[in-house]
């Protein structure tokens, strides 16, 4: 009987590409932080997990460059991009709050790991179940 990967290893890693896509998002906001008129976005990935976890099927790859692999998904993850509504805005129109970017890149960073244990912790299970143990 060959064993399913996506019904073993269950949203956690849909979840762990969720959180390295969200990662990317947050460093291009710090990286923006002085750039004039640069609107901060955020993945709202309660959304796109819970959708992608009602279709049943793998997040599909957000590309940006034309040497990157295709993107083969519907876009959900872009339509779950939204923009940061400011606390104080600047004259020059961005609106990054690097103190906030900073705190959201730390606890996307805790709950990576805490995605990647939970996806270690059924890979062991795998390979005690096909160990016999």
């Amino acid at each position: 009987m060959a064993i399913s990967f996506d019904k073993a290893l269950g949203i956690h890693q849909t979840a762990l590409q969720l959180r390295v896509q969200r990662a990317e998002v947050l460093a291009d906001n710090l990286a923006n932080a002085d750039t004039p008129g640069f609107k901060a976005r955020d993945l709202d990935f309660r959304e796109v997990l819970a959708g992608e976890a009602a279709k049943g099927k793998d997040l599909p790859l957000a590309t940006s460059q034309a040497g990157h692999i295709a993107d083969t998904g519907d876009g959900a993850e872009f339509a779950a991009m939204k923009y940061r509504v400011p606390s104080q805005p600047s004259i020059d129109g961005n609106t990054v709050d690097t103190q906030m970017e900073t705190a959201e890149f730390a606890r996307n960073a805790l709950d990576f790991q805490t995605s990647f244990q939970f996806l270690n912790s059924k890979f062991k299970g795998l390979i005690s179940a096909i160990k016999g143990e």
